[in-house]
């Protein structure tokens, strides 16, 4: 993803309800718990951590049982710390009191909370990015000291792995074409970080990058899962216990079949045995917090609520459409009718590249506001950029005194129309069945949509050229175009 390139708007749930999303997810709610539990007898060693000693204990007081009791409770007791939950207060005698975050979490505000679980999360991706324990254990040497030069690790590539990752689930979450609230295939996100966008058909080295990836997946969202930021299932234990050839070959083939459909047609009788993962809401909203750190410009529905008109209309440019509709209704409900449809319709104005665009999203946000928007729109009938607009918009509300457009004006509109659906959608298949019907319509469309005085016009016929299947009529619409450029003087 390139920091430049704005993602798409994601819908945020409200704060409080994060909040308690936060305060009961398993790791947090446990090294919480340790906080209250610590004591002036509680011992660390030099790191900070938990003695052996004091690891049962600490189990005991979470209801923690069984071979990895003490595991959890000593990663719990690491989150505590991390976190500022407990902090050392004697390094000489190793002991450890309440830290002041921890009130933030029974007396903070919901802002308050979710900092904390902020900083959780930042130290939980932090620990997801490092090899397990079997593999440090295996490059130790003599003294007990990881020989990191026998490892094939390199933190940095890990980390930049796994933060591309959570972007890319991110992505998939917020496009309108997405999984939604489905959960997406781990054969389908690992295919997103290594197939080209460009590569039709995989080739099986790129196959089993693909797989090597899932595999390499699965043991960091088991540890996102606890904090909340995802909701994981996992790679199926039998796939693990194959041999690695057979479970190469096998992962290769569900990401194979992951990376040749759209997420969301993936069957997941055939692809769920490789792991599926959700985010959360909570996760949304962490992973939003931490691309805005990173410099991305990361939206949210809402963000253009209490901003004027231009920037609700140029800032929705970019949005699909339901975000847009989203958007506008936020926009919308805080501002009185009649005054909201005149400052639309005056920041519709333009003959500025982007400005097609915005007298579309403009007549969507009228459609919204209905009857009580006619004056305002009444007013523009005789606008000669509005007017067009302001028509169809009446008749759609079904006014029976809509003045006739001029055979002009209908061109003019036509052009402005297809200039914001490219803008838009870009070369879509909605908008290649328009142009094939205006001209089918129109048998001479193109004659005259060349004089049409519109800054877009010579780009819109360019696109119809391209758009429609049909060489003759194609060629027809290529030669509009340069003799509207022409025109132009350009």
């Amino acid at each position: 993803m390139s920091d430049s390139s704005p993602l798409p708007p994601v819908r945020l749930h409200p704060e409080a309800e994060l909040a308690r999303d936060a305060l009961s997810t398993p790791l947090l709610s446990r090294a919480a718990r340790l906080a209250r539990w610590a004591g002036p007898g509680t011992r660390v060693d030099a790191g900070g951590q938990l003695v052996e000693e004091q690891l049962a204990a600490a189990a005991e007081a979470l209801g923690l049982t069984g071979d990895d009791a003490a595991a959890e409770a000593s990663e719990a007791w690491r989150l505590a710390m991390d976190t500022g939950l407990v902090e050392v207060v004697d390094e000489q005698a190793d002991t450890v009191t309440t830290g002041e975050d921890l009130a933030l979490l029974t007396g903070g505000s919901p802002h308050d909370v979710l900092a904390v679980w902020l900083g959780a999360l930042e130290s939980v991706i932090a620990d997801a990015a490092v090899p397990d324990l079997d593999a440090l254990i295996d490059v130790m040497d003599e003294g007990g000291a990881v020989d990191f030069s026998k490892l094939d690790w390199d933190p940095e590539a890990e980390a930049d792995f796994l933060d591309g990752v959570l972007g890319n689930l991110y992505l998939l979450t917020a496009s309108e074409d997405g999984p939604g609230d489905a959960p997406v295939p781990l054969p389908a996100l690992a295919a997103s970080m290594i197939i080209p966008g460009d590569m039709n058909e995989p080739t099986n080295d790129v196959l089993e990058q693909v797989s090597d990836a899932m595999m390499r997946l699965d043991d960091p969202f088991r540890l996102l899962d606890p904090i909340g930021l995802v909701v994981y299932q996992p790679v199926d234990e039998a796939l693990l216990g194959d041999t690695e050839g057979d479970a190469g070959d096998r992962a290769g083939a569900g990401a194979g079949e992951a990376a040749e459909v759209p997420v969301a047609a993936v069957d997941e009788a055939d692809v769920s045995r490789y792991g599926m993962v959700r985010l959360t809401p909570l996760g949304v909203y962490g992973l939003r917090a931490r691309l805005l750190e990173s410099g991305f410009a990361a939206p949210a529905v809402g963000d253009l609520a209490d901003k004027g008109a231009d920037a609700l209309l140029d800032g929705s440019a970019g949005y699909g459409s339901r975000a847009a509709l989203a958007e506008t209704e936020q926009w919308l409900v805080r501002r009185e009718p009649l005054a909201a449809a005149k400052e639309l319709l005056a920041a519709a104005r333009g003959s500025d590249p982007g400005a097609p665009l915005r007298r579309l999203r403009c007549q969507q946000a009228l459609s919204l506001l209905g009857a009580p928007a006619e004056p305002a729109v009444r007013h523009v009938l005789d606008d000669a950029e509005l007017g067009g607009l302001a028509r169809v918009w009446l008749s759609e509300l079904g006014a029976t005194d809509v003045p006739a457009p001029s055979e002009d004006l209908v061109f003019w509109l036509t052009i402005d129309t297809l200039a914001a659906q490219l803008a838009a959608e870009g070369n879509s298949d909605e908008l290649q069945a328009l142009v094939e019907g205006l001209a089918q319509q129109h048998s001479g469309f193109f004659a005259a949509a060349w004089r049409v005085d519109h800054p877009a016009t010579p780009d819109v016929l360019e696109a119809m050229g391209r758009l429609h299947p049909d060489k003759r009529i194609a060629k027809e619409a290529r030669k509009a175009a340069f003799k509207a450029r022409s025109q132009q003087g350009g």
